[in-house]
């Protein structure tokens, strides 16, 4: 009679590699979030007022512009385009609100559905050129950009718009910002200035919108494969489309905050939100290692730009230095975007 012996066979150790592997993979996850509370925790070690509610609350009502255009960036990129207007839409809108109640003295209703007009008909104008004339996203918006600031002088005869200011016919201005459009930025709700609840929520519709239907799904599956998504019977153009105006009426929200927050028709306006709108969305793509344009991304990379330009402003270095910080907070996150999970997928 034979006996077979039972040998156990000892678990071999993770190899270095397999390590590596995982330590690489937790980077590329979780490395932009852990660069966010970072960041955040020295500011609030280093600089006590840093820690105050309202200081904090500020920061999210400085970022809020830039955050509400980067949504309509995020938007744009999903379906693998990119919209180089948004800062002459928000620009534009700055300047319609100011002359619907400043030069027509209308109340803040109509400024505010005047200026969301204007950015869906910017968001078309850039839809037309992109999905008709099959012009390449950055090149069309880019065109158009320039059309809108250029418009935009031109509906001013290239001066800003205050209230009580003597118009080119020689007549005073008649109206005024009425003290309800005022409060969209200035007026708070539960201590919550108004600009950060409009920022919040459009945060929150946009996931929904991206992330829970089918047309967000649509978007992404456009961005990934345009022919494929044809094939499988999508109107890729419409979709595009849909896109883009959203876009626009997201960046003429960003106008009316932007409005409401200097007071007047500042033709110079929305000029510098541009690079932010593009950085906060870029940045947004490293988050969580998606790879892929996200809403939360695009809201935790703009409050990653409020931190550095608030913790650097309280810390005294001087506004020209905050440029260089957050470029490099760019590249960083384009690094986790596409260098590390170009060689995780490798």
């Amino acid at each position: 009679m034979t006996t077979t012996q039972s040998t156990s066979v000892p678990t071999a150790a993770p190899s270095a590699p397999a390590v590596g592997h995982r330590i690489q993979n937790a980077v590329i996850k979780y490395g932009f979030i852990f660069v966010t509370v970072t960041l955040f925790a020295y500011f609030a070690i280093s600089e006590p007022s840093f820690r105050d509610s309202a200081t904090l609350l500020d920061t999210l009502r400085y970022v809020s512009v830039a955050a509400v255009l980067g949504l309509g960036v995020t938007l744009t990129m999903a379906v693998g385009g990119m919209d180089m207007s948004v800062g002459a839409v928000a620009g534009l809108g700055v300047t319609v609100a100011a002359k619907t109640m400043v030069t027509y003295n209308q109340v803040g209703t109509v400024a505010i559905l005047a200026v969301v007009a204007a950015g869906a008909l910017a968001g078309l104008l850039n839809a037309l050129l992109i999905v008709v004339l099959k012009i390449p996203d950055m090149l069309a918006t880019l065109g158009t950009m320039f059309v809108i600031q250029g418009t935009k002088l031109i509906l001013v005869d290239g001066q800003s718009i205050t209230p009580g200011m003597t118009q080119s016919d020689g007549t005073t201005a008649p109206g005024r910002f009425t003290e309800g459009f005022l409060r969209i930025d200035r007026g708070t709700f539960l201590g919550v200035p108004g600009s950060v609840l409009i920022f919040g929520a459009l945060t929150v519709v946009a996931w929904v919108f991206l992330a829970r239907t089918r047309w967000g799904r649509v978007l992404y599956a456009i961005g990934a494969n345009p022919e494929a998504s044809r094939l499988a019977g999508i109107r890729v153009g419409a979709y595009r489309a849909l896109a883009y105006v959203l876009s626009g009426v997201l960046a003429s929200i960003g106008g009316l905050i932007l409005a409401s927050r200097i007071g007047q028709g500042d033709v110079s306006a929305g000029t510098s939100q541009l690079l932010e709108a593009v950085a906060v969305a870029l940045v947004g793509t490293s988050v969580l290692g998606r790879g892929r344009p996200n809403v939360w991304g695009t809201a935790l990379g703009a409050v990653l730009i409020g931190i550095i330009t608030t913790g650097l402003t309280i810390e005294g270095l001087p506004y020209y230095t905050q440029d260089v910080v957050e470029g490099a907070v760019l590249i960083l996150a384009l690094v986790f975007s596409f260098t590390l999970s170009k060689r995780r997928t490798a």
